[in-house]
């Protein structure tokens, strides 16, 4: 089966018990390095990524029958990847039972710890900012800074309104600025 189909076709092909696992393995191809760096740029580390994107690919394994097309594929995708994310963040923070500061320190280990790490180059410390942000900030700027969603599709992703969205980028993205003119 071809990479090319478009979503339309995949998910038809899905439903047919003879293609589903073809349509499946199109669909992974068409869209797991996107949605892996959407997760790497919340989750940091390599390793974490990778699990959180196969428990993702499960979870749309067992309810791609069950979507109903109200909104594009990929934004349904996104929104699980997000939302398996934040789920791998929280048993993180409740695994190890520390505070919110400490998961942002941690986090920022993990980059500091990274062999390429230069904290004179301006890629890092905006990676080290992000990280210092909220949650909902970290997820929000993510979308629309790197993966340049726009807020219409970003509050299907996330479910909520697009001033709520704007709101949070607006202080996501002064944060970022006070923190690298600052350190």
């Amino acid at each position: 089966m071809a990479d090319h189909l478009d979503d339309k076709e995949l998910l038809f092909q899905f439903k047919s018990e003879t293609n589903k696992e073809a349509a499946f393995t199109s669909i992974i191809n068409k869209y797991q390095e996107k949605l892996y760096w959407h997760i790497r740029r919340l989750v940091v580390e390599h390793e974490d990524a990778n699990d959180v994107l196969q428990n993702m690919f499960i979870k749309v394994w067992k309810n791609l029958d069950k979507f109903r097309e109200d909104s594009q594929l990929y934004t349904w995708l996104y929104r699980i990847a997000t939302n398996e994310s934040l789920i791998f963040i929280e048993k993180q923070k409740k695994r190890h039972t520390i505070s919110i500061s400490d998961q942002e320190n941690n986090l920022t280990n993990k980059i500091i710890a990274d062999k390429d790490f230069d904290a004179n180059k301006i890629e890092w410390k905006l990676q080290i900012a992000i990280q210092k942000l909220p949650e909902k900030q970290r997820v929000v700027f993510t979308l629309r800074y790197y993966d340049e969603m726009p807020y219409e599709k970003m509050s299907r992703v996330l479910e909520t309104s697009e001033g709520a969205l704007k709101a949070s980028y607006h202080h996501a993205v002064k944060k970022i600025e006070d923190f690298i003119l600052n350190h």
